[in-house]
């Protein structure tokens, strides 16, 4: 079961900046709903963590303007 590639390129900074909120507030859900009863994959809260560092790596390459 592989997961699906983050398209970041075709995205712009305001998209990014959108997406990426929208994954820290579901890092958040996952991680309060976790705390309470488990969830049955845990891995899941690492790959919502991966993915927001991805996201905020294209978007400081892109300030940087690399």
């Amino acid at each position: 079961m592989a997961k699906e590639k983050l398209d970041l390129k075709g995205l712009s900074e305001q998209d990014l900046r959108e997406k990426i909120s929208a994954e820290e507030l579901r890092l958040k859900k996952i991680s309060f709903s976790h705390a309470i009863t488990p969830i049955e994959n845990p891995m899941i809260i690492r790959g919502v963590r991966r993915d927001i560092a991805r996201m905020n790596t294209e978007l400081r390459k892109r300030q940087l303007g690399l």
